[in-house]
This record gives C-alpha cells, structure tokens and sequence, in this order.
C-alpha cells in the first residue's frame, strides 16, 4: 500500500507533485549512513506506484529529464500549468533524439497493451472488438497515433497519473470496509454451522478478542507535538525537553530533498501502531494495522499539506506547529473504536455477494450438464464401436465356418503362403499340373515307365 510517494524528485511538477523520488528510509536508521549513501551516489531502488502503466511513465519522465529546456521549464513550471497542459506544448521544443526515443517508448507501451488485450480476448468467447476499440480504455496515451509521441500523449499521461493518484485513498477506503464486511460475512455463515452451545462459546470469544484488542495504550493524535516528540525522544533518542520542529524535520527528511513525502510521514507513526497492533496476537488484524497507518498519513496530508500536492515542505510543517491542533489536539479514534459499516451495508454486501454465489452456481449447473452430455455422447460412440467390432467378429466367424479365408482389417483376404496347407486341404494347382520351378533349377526330362522293360 505504500506506493505513492515514488519516482525521481526531479519530476514532482511533472505530474503534479503527485510523486517523490527516492524510496524512505525507516526512521531509525543510521542517519549518517543514509548521507554517506547518497554522498557516494548510491542509486535508491524506486518502490512501484502501483500504476498499470508505471514502467512506461517512468521511462518517460526518465528521458524528459535528459533535455535540458525541458528540465528548466519543469524548474519553473507550476501545477497549474502543468495540469493545463500547458507544459506538454513545450515538448515540441526538445532535441530530436528526446523525441525518437519517446516514439519508440509509445511504440512499446502500446505493443504492450495489445498482447494484454490479446491475452484477455483469447481467455474469454470472441466479443467481436478489436484492438482499436478496446485500447480507448487506456487513458495515459493517445492510442490513434500509434507510433509517434506528440504532446497529447505527455498530457494524458500527466493527467491519468493525477487522477489514478488521487483516488488512490477513496479506492483504498472501498477495498478495505469490503475486507471488513467480508470478515463479518464469514464468521455469521459459521456460527450458522454450529449448535447452540458451541455457538455462544464463539460467541464470547469473539468479544473477549475484542476487548483485549481494544485495550490498548492511549494512542496520539498523529502529526501532533505528542505524537512527535514520542519519536523524537524513542525512536530518534533525543531529549524531549530539547524537541525541535527544524531539527525534527531535517531529522526525518531521510534523502535530503527538502519534502516530507507520505512514506516518510507514514514512518512517523510506526511507534503508534505498536501500541493497538503485534503480530503475535491472534486478535491483532495486520491488515487493519497498514490501514490504519495509512489513514493517520491521510489525515496529516490534509492537515499540513497546504497546497496539496502530497508533499509536505519544511514551510508546510513549521506552519503547522504553531496551530492549536498541533498543541491540543483532539483525541484520535483508532480503527476498533469506530464504525466501519451499517448492518444495512453488511446485508446488501452479502445480497451482493449470494447474487455472485448464485450466477457462479448457475455456471458450474452448465458446465456440469455440459459434461454429462459430453460423457453421454461418448458413451454412445463407445457402444457404437463395440457394436461394429461384435458384427465384424461374426462376420469373420462365418466365412471360417464356409472354408473362405479370413478378411483382414481392410477386407482384404488372408492368403497363406505356398507350399504350407493344413491337413485336408487339396493342392492349389490343378492334378497333373506343373508347378513353377524355383530360380536356377534345371528341369530334367520325365522317364516314360508304360514301355520300359526289365530283364532278369
């Protein structure tokens, strides 16, 4: 889930601030270390944003970065102009070789998206659409120009990732109550399974994992002084007493680009967590802790991130210090203690769900059926054959019995070879007759004995 805050510092403006560089280290790690990793020029492997399409935009943003007008206009360019489109006219103006490689990323990116359309119209029946039609559903580039990169696509593609980035949070919301709803579902259809006894033994241990769940330490309000001087004092092992927004900002700034990104500020609230959430317990949800964690960045973002463009500047935050939140703020309700969903949701999830049961039911009747008269009709073949086989068998039984050679596979007679004759079967030549001679023999004359006379 923490995909958001990636790709190189250099391209904020480019897509509207939307994303960072360089993955965040945990915070408390070797601060010096992580300085002598970038003095050295330690390449930071980037985290995936999670974007279908995020090898491409990389790429892009990657080979933009290498034309020095366009660097400069990212420089001084601001969201506005950026999401107006505005900047993507300025890539008529960089060099020739920027744009040669820019036409063949979009060559690649959209031979990609056509072997995925492929994959997907040949795992299902023929929908009659072709490649054209379906690649309309692809939003980051212009799919009727297939080959060249034109400031269009660098438009589309500004845009797709802003607004993919920006509904990242209300999508995750979705995902998760459904998660939860989906949880609740299951442990009712079990309960149905058992008898009254073992049900209410369930049942009260589910309420005592509740309980001990919920019994926890007080967890700060997150971005509040509390909250940071707890990681400052525990994490960073610094005096509380000598707590410093500054210095707690640089501190926390883990790749020195200036921003406190949301996985940097997700990092914050690690000691927080411990407190509700241990992989150990068996009533502990892990799932639940990531969710958590990242609501309390969400809730920081929309506190301190006064231009919202998911970065927090070292202006944004000492900013935020000096308000009344930062100082009294409200008690921070954790996951446990609110109310995710309405039974109303909960049934209509679960009427949901029995329609989906239903149609896959439905399907596995047809293919079932499907079977059965497949299984029938080879049946049928199978009887067919053997019938045959059987009139054969009597066919070859009565040319036997009528003294006619037997018929091979094909129909053709079995002749046997000559000179070899069962007993009682009469010469195949006529009486009298001559047989052929073998090759080479030398036929002697026949000796007449009606004339021949013998004397004493």
């Amino acid at each position: 889930m923490k995909w958001q805050s990636v790709l190189p510092q250099q391209c904020i403006l480019l897509i509207s601030c939307l994303l960072m560089a360089l993955e965040a280290v945990p915070i408390d790690i070797d601060k010096t270390k992580v300085k002598e990793a970038h003095a050295e020029g330690e390449k930071v492997e980037n985290p995936d944003t999670g974007l279908y399409y995020d090898e491409y935009l990389r790429q892009v943003i990657d080979v933009l970065e290498t034309d020095k007008h366009f660097r400069e206009k990212l420089q001084t360019a601001d969201i506005e102009e950026i999401k107006s489109g505005k900047l993507s006219r300025e890539l008529d103006l960089v060099s020739h070789h920027v744009r040669t490689r820019l036409d063949e990323l979009k060559r690649q990116e959209v031979a990609r998206l056509r072997m995925l359309i492929k994959a997907k119209m040949d795992s299902v029946q023929d929908t009659g659409l072709d490649h054209q039609t379906l690649l309309k559903q692809f939003e980051h580039l212009n799919h009727q120009n297939p080959d060249t990169f034109e400031p269009k696509d660098l438009d589309m593609l500004i845009k797709a990732a802003t607004s993919d980035l920006e509904n990242y949070d209300k999508t995750r919301h979705e995902e998760f109550k459904k998660y939860e709803m989906m949880k609740e579902h299951e442990r009712r259809e079990y309960l149905k399974t058992l008898d009254e006894e073992k049900r209410q033994r369930e049942e009260s241990k589910f309420e005592e994992m509740k309980k001990k769940h919920g019994d926890h330490p007080k967890v700060h309000h997150p971005g509040s002084k509390d909250q940071l001087k707890e990681v400052w004092e525990e994490a960073d092992g610094l005096d509380p007493n000598e707590f410093d927004p500054k210095t707690f900002f640089k501190l926390h700034d883990v790749n020195n680009d200036g921003f406190l990104d949301e996985q940097e500020l997700e990092a914050l609230f690690t000691k927080e967590l411990e407190k509700v959430y241990d992989p150990k317990n068996e009533e502990d949800d892990m799932v639940e802790m990531e969710e958590e964690r990242l609501r309390m960045r969400e809730h920081v973002m929309n506190e301190v991130d006064v231009n919202k463009d998911r970065l927090v500047t070292m202006e944004e935050f000492l900013r935020a210090t000096e308000k009344k939140e930062f100082l009294e703020p409200d008690s921070w309700e954790t996951l446990d203690q609110q109310q995710l969903f309405t039974e109303e949701e909960l049934k209509e999830f679960e009427s949901h769900i029995s329609q989906q049961e239903d149609e896959l039911r439905k399907k596995a009747e047809d293919l079932q059926k499907q079977k059965e008269e497949l299984q029938r009709q080879h049946d049928q073949l199978q009887a067919q054959k053997q019938e045959f086989q059987q009139v054969v068998k009597q066919m070859e039984q009565k040319k036997l019995q009528q003294g006619n050679p037997p018929a091979g596979p094909a129909g053709e007679l079995k002749f046997q070879p000559p000179g070899e004759h069962k007993a009682g079967d009469a010469p195949s030549h006529p009486a009298g007759g001559e047989q052929p001679l073998p090759p080479g023999h030398v036929q002697e004359p026949a000796v007449r004995t009606d004339h021949v006379q013998v004397h004493p």
